[in-house]
This record gives C-alpha cells, structure tokens and sequence, in this order.
C-alpha cells in the first residue's frame, strides 16, 4: 500500500492496520481492528452526504495512518504489564525440570483446569438450551429477535472465556467486545452478519467442546494433585510416627517398602517429583489449550 495515498475505505484501512500488525498477537490486531472500525464509522456516520473517501482522508490527518496505529499498539501492549510480564518470566529451556517450581503459568494453568468443569458444564447447557430452542422457536414470531440474542449471548460468554484465558493462561486474548451492528441496519442484514461470521460458529464450538475437555482436564489436574500429596503426606507420616499408612497387602515388595524408613524416604522423593511432573503437565496442556482458544474465540 502507498503510504501517499490514504485509503479511500474502512475495509482497506482496516486490511491495512492488520497487514501493519502482523506477527503480533491476534488478540492484540482483533481489538485494534474493533477500535479502528468504531471511531471510522462513527467519523462517517457524523458526516452524511460527504463521501467515504473524503471522510477517511480528513480522519487519517487527525487518527493517523494505519502503519502509526498499528506502532502506537505495539508501543502500549509492550508497557502493558499482563499476567505473566516477559520481562520477568524466564524460557522454560532455561528454567530446566526443577525451574517449573517459580513458573506462574504452570499455576495458572492447574487453576484453569480445577475449574474448566464448572465452566465446560455451563457453556455446553447454554449453548445445548439455545440451540434447541432457537430450532424449537424457528417457526413463530418470536424466533428471529430469540437468535440474535442466543448469538448475542454466545459473542459474551467466549469474550468471558477468553478474559479467563488470558488471566489463568498467559494467552492475549480481546479485551473489548466487536462492535455492534449499525443501527441503520436491518434485521435481516444483522442476521446475515451473523450467520455469515465464522466466529459465530467456531465460538459455539469452543462452548460445546468445553464439555469434554473441561472432564478430562479436572479429572487430570485432581488426580495429580491429590496422588503426589498422598503419596507425600502418608510417608512423611509413617516416618515421624513409625506407622505404616500405606498397605499393599497384595505386592509384598511394594509394601516392604512403605513400611522400611529407606522406602518411606523414597516415596517422599517419588511424590516431589511427581508434582514437578504434573506443573509440567499442567503447563503444556494451559499453552495447548490457549492455541485452541485463540484459534476460535478471537475474531480477526
């Protein structure tokens, strides 16, 4: 694009704030994208009869050019400070095994997974229930304003998704909703836009699929939680009082060694070092899991 020559449309001034954008984090480009769109439409909307192009060379004077956006974004995410500030997080390739002890995210990531069951369940009987009665009201008069407000709802809960997402996970996610429908326009343009967003689509999916991850995640952050402590706190036990409180009745070697000191002693270090395994565990599953949301949930 010529720097020389203003773009004559929202659409090209925004595919040109996102090209300026590139390889910065989508959540970063959806919010300048939502900011940009607002203040250029409001810019027109306050000026009716003068051309498009008109309007959008007067804004650029004053807003600026999609490339010093796009600079003035970068500017203020780097002195943002998030969740989880580069400056003080360290590579894991250099934390090492034991380094995942002072890693945030790996905390972060087990909450979000302590959790993510009540939230799955909740989005998936949200998203289950509107469904059905969206399909349910589809025939009376009271169907189509009954969609728009089951997608008005679904943009919502993966914008509150995504601040969770953010928070526990580390991930950029959008920190502002899109922006509305003009109010000029129809309800069946409204309708249209909707149906035709893919996010609204791959939105109610993420919501779905909460479900059966939201399971399996709770499931495997109680489980290595609670055997490592177990495991932890039973031999610690035994060696202070000199009582077995693990009985292995059926593997008699196994249950030797939780009733000799040395084998207490090792069931300790076992279960430190299955905690180390787990925050390991734990952090791997928040970073796939936040790809996962910001594939979906991040409207560009």
């Amino acid at each position: 694009m010529n720097s020389d020559r203003p773009p004559e449309t929202v659409r090209a001034y925004l595919d040109a704030l996102q090209r300026a954008l590139k390889g910065t984090s989508p959540g970063l480009i959806s919010d300048a994208l939502a900011d940009a769109a607002e203040h250029l439409q409001g810019e027109i909307a306050s000026k009716p009869g003068v051309p498009e192009a008109d309007v959008l060379a007067e804004v650029v004077e004053t807003y600026g050019t999609p490339e010093e956006i796009a600079e003035e974004y970068k500017s203020m995410e780097g002195s943002i400070a998030g969740p989880f500030p580069r400056t003080a997080s360290v590579p894991q390739q250099r934390r090492g095994f034991l380094g995942i002890i002072g890693d945030p995210r790996a905390y972060g990531a087990l909450m979000y997974m302590l959790m993510s069951l009540a939230t799955g369940i909740f989005y998936f009987v949200w998203a289950v229930t509107g469904i059905s009665l969206t399909v349910g009201f589809s025939l009376l008069i009271i169907g189509i304003p009954f969609a728009l407000l089951f997608i008005g709802s679904v943009r919502i809960l993966a914008h509150m998704e995504g601040r969770i997402v953010e928070a526990l996970l580390g991930v950029r996610m959008p920190r502002r909703l899109p922006p509305a429908s003009a109010a000029a326009d129809t309800i069946w343009t409204r309708i249209k836009d909707a149906l035709s967003d893919a996010r609204t689509w791959s939105s109610l999916l993420y919501l779905l699929l909460m479900l059966p991850l939201g399971i399996a995640y709770f499931v495997a952050a109680l489980v290595g939680i609670v055997v490592p402590v177990a495991l932890i706190g039973s031999s610690a036990a035994g060696l202070l009082t000199g009582h077995a409180h693990v009985q292995f009745s059926d593997v008699p070697w196994l249950d030797h060694i939780f009733h000799t000191a040395p084998g207490l002693l090792l069931a300790v270090l076992a279960g430190v070092f299955l905690l180390f395994i787990v925050l390991h565990i734990a952090k791997a599953i928040g970073w796939l899991h936040g790809r996962v949301a910001e594939t979906l949930l991040v409207r560009l």
